[in-house]
């Protein structure tokens, strides 16, 4: 038999405990600046230089983290299954781990794009992103980020890569933010879902879900073994 198929849907959590700061903090602010402010369209048309400075510096601040033991986790469980990962985040943490199949919902901090033609994508090097830096058509580049009130061209393809999950993995995310939310329930009938997250999600649990209490790190290892010991040599 060939190796089963693990799809993980990863979250802030998981970033989190690198010290990436999330936007979900107890005031409902980022890094001082409202969501409104800083990560949306309107925010974009208004004050292009604002939120250029804010991504500058969420990239200046991710070059200065380093990927976590729940990222090296998932990983490492590419040598027994094949592994697919989807990403809420928009750092570049599970690559750098190795994982080498990572689908981004929100788009990639590291990347640019064209204001005027989505699909001319560019990397960014080192953390700097300025005004007049354009794209070959001429046009603004923007960061390649799915704001808030935008679609998210990636949930189709996550939508096929759930499916194909014969085990479904959910870390560092409550499961609130849609669409994203909703992808474990496109997963095969009776696929084993295993959720890791300090705080039960408040979903309808099913025969076929197994909750995790604890952080992304400890409970991903915890996780990665039992796996390991009950899927690898099946």
């Amino acid at each position: 038999m060939g190796k089963k198929t693990i799809v993980v849907l990863s979250g802030a959590g998981v970033s989190a405990e690198s010290g990436v700061k999330t936007f979900r903090d107890d005031n409902g602010l980022w890094e001082n600046h409202r969501i409104e402010d800083v990560a949306t369209p309107e925010a974009w048309n208004r004050d292009r230089e604002l939120v250029l400075k804010f991504y500058n510096q969420r990239r200046k601040q991710a070059l200065d983290v380093q990927p976590n033991a729940a990222h090296y986790a998932i990983a490492e469980l590419e040598k027994y299954f094949d592994v697919k990962v989807i990403t809420q985040n928009v750092d570049n943490l599970h690559e750098r781990a190795g994982s080498t199949n990572v689908l981004h919902l929100h788009g990639e901090l590291f990347k640019a794009r064209s204001t005027r033609n989505p699909n001319l994508i560019y990397d960014i090097q080192g953390w700097e992103l300025k005004e007049g830096d354009l794209c070959e058509e001429g046009s603004q580049l923007r960061p390649h980020i799915v704001w808030f009130g935008e679609e998210v061209p990636m949930m189709v393809p996550a939508i096929e890569m759930a499916g194909q999950a014969d085990i479904f993995i959910v870390i560092g995310t409550s499961l609130v933010v849609y669409p994203a939310a909703g992808l474990y329930r496109h997963t095969p009938p009776h696929t084993p879902i295993y959720i890791i997250d300090i705080n039960r999600p408040d979903i309808r649990f099913t025969s076929n879900m197994t909750f995790i209490h604890d952080k992304a790190t400890s409970g991903m290892q915890y996780l990665k073994n039992l796996l390991i010991e009950q899927y690898a040599n099946s």
